[in-house]
């Protein structure tokens, strides 16, 4: 039954006038069930930072020690520690004391950055960073014994073993957010469009941590919506505080810009000092990424500044220095199933083993890319034939049972096996190893408009088309995410997409 079945009914006068409409909520689908089972308030958000403080705690603690260790025989350990200096073990005590001293300074277990993004990555880091630049002038004032290889092993295995266990912990957070655990109950406020936009997001997102538990929106008569279809549409404005209390919501989310403007946002967050719950503000900034984004404040007016996007400069020149040396390093250790692939696609079916096509790479240029043959050899011939079955969008032309595709192809095409010799086009410098899709010649000639902009910069062996869906993409699919690469791209991010390849690949979905 709906959570929302206790608040006092409107009238349908009261209905019209607030231009709100109940809505029954749809059958839930496997990310947003259970509701019984969520976690009302945030009793998750504590247990897990506890499990989180306990683990920094242990390998802390065992870091600092098994560093002391070392200096020590195996089999003189007891004897080793009988004898150790006091101050060492003061030392000590002030090394782990502080690490996690200061691992709660940084915030790294502040319930906005845990379990999804970068950021609580990059707080560990910087925590970890600042104890040991503070254990090195202590261990120097104190004479306190300690060597410097000791540290630094302690600062290295530290680091690690810290973001693995944040890593693992993250794994078993978002298995918990699959059967509707862990996540704080939000209530979306704001226009239709803007309330659909933002419920859109959340759903389905288990990195967004949130269960829509109620929406308020002010749609026009007759308007269906997303946010409908699993959710009732049911307070009026004067009602969002109120509201959020009734349904035990941890945050209020206002979508967009209020038509009531500032004054409202100031007199809701008064107004949520009395509650749990927290207000949340999302933005509609549509493409941009958040390290794009910077907030500086001028007399109290919070300015959001917008990086201009650079296709050229010192970010692009580490790019280039990336792919040669990772491509390098692939090639030479992929050569032996470079040929085992090639004596497997002549063995399949008469033909060349490897295929090349002409492409279009940055600012319209031209290449020709390889890659092992996946289809017969005259594939190109046939595909007239096959014009009036294309399942593709745009200018794309796809077709999941493709004949033309081999048997040993169609292999190589699901773990995208017959991309690799592309890591010569890398090397090269035609392609990169992260980028948009490369295109034909007869695909760019199609493009219009801001789809021309995808050309900006080189095309890739892997990239965001290539994490979500691959070829089960449609034509705008594709483009959009294209397109946000080419204005948002960065090499800690190109590192992450690489990363999600590797696991893309070995759950192969969407490729054909």
């Amino acid at each position: 039954m709906s959570q929302l079945r206790n608040l006092p009914d409107q009238s349908p006068a009261d209905r019209e006038r607030n231009h709100l409409r109940l809505v029954e909520p749809a059958e839930p689908n496997q990310h947003t069930s259970a509701t019984r089972n969520l976690n009302y308030g945030l009793a998750w958000a504590r247990s897990y930072q506890a499990r989180l403080l306990i683990s920094d705690v242990t390998i802390i603690v065992t870091t600092t020690l098994a560093a002391l260790l070392t200096r020590a025989e195996i089999t003189r350990i007891p004897e080793f520690i009988a004898g150790v200096n006091p101050l060492v073990w003061l030392g000590l005590s002030g090394i782990a004391v502080t690490w996690i001293f200061l691992l709660e300074v940084f915030h790294t277990r502040d319930r906005r950055v845990i379990g999804a993004g970068p950021h609580e990555y990059k707080r560990v880091i910087t925590a970890c960073m600042t104890a040991f630049g503070l254990l090195s002038v202590i261990l120097l004032v104190l004479e306190a014994g300690f060597p410097g290889k000791s540290a630094v092993l302690a600062m290295a295995t530290g680091v690690l073993a810290l973001l693995l266990s944040r890593w693992l912990w993250r794994r078993w957070l978002t298995r918990q957010r699959r059967y509707g655990r862990a996540l704080s109950r939000v209530v979306v406020v704001g226009t239709r469009s803007e309330v659909d936009y933002v419920v859109s997001k959340i759903q389905g997102n288990l990195s967004a941590a949130f269960s829509v538990v109620g929406v308020l929106a002010d749609p026009e008569p007759g308007d269906e919506s997303e946010s409908d279809a699993a959710h009732r549409v049911c307070f009026g404005p004067d009602q969002v505080v109120e509201t959020a209390a009734s349904l035990r919501a941890d945050a209020v989310i206002v979508a967009g810009e209020h038509g009531s403007g500032n004054d409202y946002i100031r007199n809701l967050a008064w107004q949520l000092e009395g509650t749990a719950a927290e207000l949340i503000l999302a933005s509609r900034l549509a493409n941009v990424a958040g390290p794009r984004i910077h907030f500086r404040p001028v007399e109290g007016l919070p300015l959001i500044h917008v990086e201009i996007p650079q296709f050229e400069g010192g970010k692009h020149v580490v790019k280039r220095g990336l792919d040669i040396v990772v491509s390098s390093i692939a090639l030479l250790i992929l050569s032996p199933l470079f040929l085992i692939l090639a004596i497997a696609v002549r063995l399949d079916s008469p033909g060349e083993a490897f295929f090349s096509q002409v492409r279009v790479g940055r600012n319209l240029g031209t290449f020709r890319m390889y890659k092992f043959r996946s289809m017969v050899s005259n594939a190109s011939e046939k595909l007239a034939g096959l014009a009036e079955q294309n399942e593709g969008s745009g200018v794309l032309f796809k077709l999941k049972n493709d004949p033309r595709v081999t048997p040993f192809g169609r292999f190589i095409r699901k773990y995208s096996l017959d991309e690799l010799p592309q890591i010569w086009n890398v090397l090269k410098g035609d392609m990169s190893l992260v980028g948009p899709r490369p295109p034909l010649p007869s695909e760019v000639r199609a493009y219009r408009g801001k789809v021309n902009r995808r050309m900006y910069i080189k095309p890739g062996l892997t990239g965001m088309w290539q994490i979500n869906g691959r070829s089960d993409l449609n034509w705008e699919d594709s483009m959009r995410l294209d397109l946000y690469y080419v204005e948002n791209w960065s090499v800690v991010g190109d590192l992450v997409i690489m990363w999600r390849t590797f696991k893309v690949l070995l759950n192969p979905v969407g490729a054909y």
